[in-house]
Formats: structure tokens, sequence, C-alpha cells
């Protein structure tokens, strides 16, 4: 098993008086994870699966009394695909409130019912954790820096998924698996997705226009749906950890892009099996686009993994003059081009620099990756 990042961390929040909530897409290995932390430990646990009609009714319940006959002698129990246990969030509030001596593991691979369940009932009763796709530090943990560098090109193409990394199998296979059966399962269970068909065209569509501004209008038009359509899908696809959003910065100038928005893919892999190109980065040409795309998404798992709360931008001028990317942290702008070729020479617009004078500039390339993840 290659070790997560938030292993360590979730074992010193054992038995802390509250629960542990692990979110994050199906097939991360959530499951995995949790297996092998109640593995490792010396205490007995009881697992429970939301996939099971009975458990779902049994966890439904809302009675200490009922609880405590349930989980009867155990004091770890574990509940796996906790979205689908109706009104969660009030299960999870009782076993914390009146049965302080059990901690209580949930899992949910979509934020729809799970986050929303869980917001309100446990504030402050709860520790939250987010799992993606590997990590850039994660693989070069376990295979080390060299063998992990000569990789790099295979994880723009194939991306980061468990199964995609340890299997043997046909790895193009894995991923039109992952694209047909899994990505949009929770979407498709989820009440206000109804034409199914414009949603795949929609993550088609977002797919080709990564490192690009999105327009929602131009998204429509393209997909044959309506504004409010495209705008209620994409937010669901962010709940599904599918995509996730970047906007643009603006505060000072006058012509720059001030609703702007560029969507990414949490993994790169399942970018390039929606638009059905899994060729190698040597006859890509949007390389660019595939750079950026890992780079950013690497980055979002670095903030997280590291619990770094800044604020994550793009930014763009009418005038066509545009930084690929952009934190905002303690009051301080750290700006990013990101480029493939190390040999690249990168401008920064001056009128960004004058514009944001408390800043630092720095280039992203395959030879500097390292010292950003």
């Amino acid at each position: 098993m290659i070790p997560r990042i938030i292993e360590e961390d979730i074992k010193k929040k054992l038995f802390t008086s509250k629960a542990i909530i692990i979110y994050g897409a199906r097939q991360t290995g959530k499951t995995t994870l949790v297996r092998h932390i109640v593995n490792n430990i010396s205490q007995e646990y009881l697992w429970l699966s939301g996939d099971d009609i009975n458990v779902r009714e049994q966890l439904s319940i809302h009675s200490v009394v009922h609880l405590k006959a349930l989980f009867g002698k155990y004091k770890l129990v574990v509940i796996d695909e906790a979205q689908y246990v109706r009104n969660i969030g009030l299960t999870l509030k009782l076993i914390t409130d009146n049965l302080p001596d059990i901690q209580v593991i949930a899992t949910g691979s979509s934020a729809f019912e799970l986050a929303n369940a869980l917001n309100e009932p446990l504030t402050g009763r709860k520790w939250e954790y987010y799992l993606y796709p590997f990590s850039y530090r994660e693989l070069n943990n376990f295979y080390g820096i060299i063998d992990e560098k000569g990789l790099l090109s295979h994880r723009l193409i194939y991306g980061s998924y468990p199964e995609v990394v340890t299997s043997q199998a046909d790895k193009v296979e894995i991923l039109n698996l992952l694209t047909s059966s899994y990505l949009y399962k929770d979407l498709f269970i989820h009440e206000q997705v109804k034409k199914p068909q414009i949603l795949e065209k929609l993550v088609r569509a977002l797919a080709f226009q990564v490192g690009s501004e999105v327009s929602y209008n131009e998204l429509a038009k393209t997909i044959g749906a309506d504004f409010q359509t495209v705008e209620r899908y994409i937010d669901l696809l962010e709940k599904a950890y599918i995509v996730f959003r970047h906007y643009s910065l603006s505060r000072n100038l006058r012509n720059e892009i001030k609703k702007g928005r560029k969507i990414y893919f949490y993994d790169n892999g399942i970018r390039n099996a929606v638009i059905g190109n899994l060729l190698p980065v040597s006859s890509r040409n949007d390389i660019g686009a595939l750079w950026e795309n890992y780079v950013v998404s690497e980055r979002l798992k670095y903030l997280s993994y590291n619990r770094i709360y800044n604020k994550q931008y793009f930014w763009r001028t009418h005038a066509q003059q545009e930084i690929d990317y952009i934190e905002e942290w303690q009051g301080k702008i750290f700006a990013y081009e990101i480029k493939w070729n190390p040999k690249a020479k990168v401008r920064f617009p001056k009128s960004f620099i004058t514009a944001y004078p408390d800043h630092v500039l720095s280039k992203i390339t395959p030879d500097t990756i390292a010292e950003f993840l």
C-alpha cells in the first residue's frame, strides 16, 4: 500500500470525542485507507456499509438506545458510503453527544447528502479530511524522486488514481471503466440530474477547455442546454470531486476580467479519458493544458493536506494579458506562470506588477515542480 499523507493525522485524532469524516471521489482509496488504519490499531471495530439497505435502515433509527445496542461491544465504528444513510448527520450527532466512548469514522464519495447533512448537526463535533487521487508527494515518497520524475509524462496522461498507479492491467481499460461506471454514479442517482447525456457532453466540453477561461453561455450553446442547467451541473460536478473552479483576481485595474473562471479536473487521467485521448506526451498538441491541469490540481492537494487556507485565482485583462495561477497568502500575492518547456521565457505584465506591488513572481516547470509541491 502506498502510504497516504493524511493517515498519521487521522490516527492522532482517534478517540478525541469527535467524528472523523473522510470525503473524496469514488475509487480514490477511502475504504482502503480506513481499513489499513483500523487493522493496525489494537482495537476491535464494527464495519458498516451504507451500500447495504439493512445497514441504512438501522442507522436511520434515531434512538440512542438503539444505536448503543447496534454497536454492542465495539468502541470503533466505521460507516462506509455514509452518504446513503438518511439523515446521517443526526445519527452521527447522537453518537458523538451520547456515546462519547465510541469513535465513529464515516466516508463519503460525494458531497451531495453527506456534506449538507453534516454541516449543521456536527458543528464542532467532527474532524474533516479530503482524500484525492495519489498526490505528487505521496508518489515521490513511495517510488523515490528520481523514478517518479521519470514517470512525470506518464502521470500527465494516465493520472494518479490508485488503481491506475498500482495495477499491472491495461491502464486505458481502467480509466475507461472509471469514467463509464464510477465517475457519474453519484450524479446520476441525484435527483437534479435529469439529462445524463447533457451532463456527459458538458464534462467533455470542459475537458477540452482546461486551462482556458470558461463561458457558461458558450458551454450552453455547445451542448444544447440553457445557462441554468450548465451552472447547476458544474456545481454538481464539483460536489462529486470531478472538477473544481478558479476565479479571476480583480481589484485594481479597470480592464481586468472581473467574473472570469477556469475549470480544472482533479485528475489528468480522467480528463484524458473523457475526451478519448490517451496518446503519449510526444504526440500531444495540448501539452500546455495537460501540464497546467496537473500543476494546479497537485497544488490543490498540497494545500489541502497541509491545511493551508489561502485563496487561488488566475489573472487576465481584456487586452489578453494573463497569469496562469495566483495564490493570496497573508496579504501577499504569489503569481506563477506554468510552462512545460523549462527554457520558455516568461514576462509578467507590467500592469499586474504595478497594480499588485506586494508580490512574488515564479515560473513552474518540470525542473522546479518539486519545490512547489
